[in-house]
C-alpha cells in the first residue's frame, strides 16, 4: 500500500529524517522497525521507518543514498510499506471481477452504536449491514482502522486506489467516490463522499463538509 502525504526532509548526523504525520500502527498494522521505499521527486529511495512512541514513527534515510532535496520545505512524500494489509478475501466469493456490486449510489446506513463507523462505510459501499462486515473484519466497536476498510473492500471485490492520500486539513478536491477519514479525539472517524454528498454514519446525508476537518481520503473506484 502507498501512503501520499505532505511533510519535509530533515538532514539528521547519518542521513535523512521524515516526520510521518499518521500512526503507523493504525493503517500498517506492523510494528517495530518497517523496511520500505519512499519516493522523492520521483526517485526511489530505500528507507525505514523507526518507532517514536504510540504507533508514531519517522522515516530514516542512510546518508549514502545521494537525497538531493532542500531540507525543510514542505514536499509531497510517497511511502510505499509492502505487506502492510490484513488478507481477508482468501474465502471470499468476489473478485474486482465479479465485485458484490456495481457502485451507482450509495444508501447511507446509521450506525446502531458508536464505534461501528469503519463498518459502516464498507456496508455502504457493498450494499450489505454492518453486521455482516464485522463478520468478515471481525472487528468490534473503535476497532476497525483504515487498514482493515483496506481489506474489507477486497473481500468484496470494490476496487480503490492502492493510496491513501492524507491532506491534514488542506484545501482538497475530493474523487467522485471514496473513504473518508477525519481524526476524533484519539481515533479516526470514517464517512463515505459519493458525488457531491457526505453519507455519515452518526448524522445521515450530508451536503456540506468542513473540509479542515479532513485527515485523508481513498478513493474508491465505481
Amino acid at each position: 500500500m502507498r501512503y501520499l502525504f505532505e511533510s519535509t526532509v530533515e538532514k539528521e548526523e547519518k542521513g535523512y529524517m521524515i516526520r510521518i504525520p499518521f500512526n503507523i500502527w493504525e493503517v500498517c498494522r506492523q510494528r517495530d522497525v518497517i523496511s520500505a521505499e519512499v519516493i522523492l521527486d520521483d526517485k526511489t529511495f530505500a528507507c525505514e521507518l523507526r518507532p517514536k512512541e504510540k504507533g508514531n514513527y519517522v522515516l530514516y534515510i542512510e546518508d549514502g543514498a545521494s537525497v538531493d532535496v532542500e531540507p525543510g520545505v514542505p514536499r509531497e512524500i510517497i511511502l510505499h510499506v509492502s505487506g502492510s494489509l490484513t488478507r481477508m478475501d482468501q474465502d471470499s466469493p468476489y473478485s474486482l471481477d465479479a465485485p458484490i456490486r456495481k457502485i451507482d449510489g450509495i444508501k447511507v446506513i446509521i450506525q446502531p452504536k458508536d464505534g461501528l463507523c469503519g463498518q459502516a462505510c464498507v456496508a455502504m459501499l457493498a450494499g450489505v449491514t454492518i453486521a455482516d462486515v464485522s463478520k468478515v473484519m471481525d472487528c468490534r466497536e473503535w476497532q476497525a482502522t483504515m487498514g482493515m476498510v483496506i481489506s474489507a473492500l477486497n473481500y468484496y471485490g470494490i476496487a480503490h486506489s492502492d493510496t491513501i492520500v492524507y491532506t491534514e486539513g488542506r484545501s482538497a478536491r475530493l474523487p467522485k467516490c471514496c473513504v473518508m477519514m477525519e481524526k476524533m479525539g484519539r481515533f479516526c472517524h470514517y464517512l463515505v463522499h459519493y458525488d457531491g454528498k457526505f453519507y455519515d454514519s452518526n448524522l445521515g446525508v450530508l451536503e456540506e463538509y468542513d473540509m479542515s476537518k479532513l485527515l485523508g481520503y481513498l478513493e474508491v473506484m465505481c
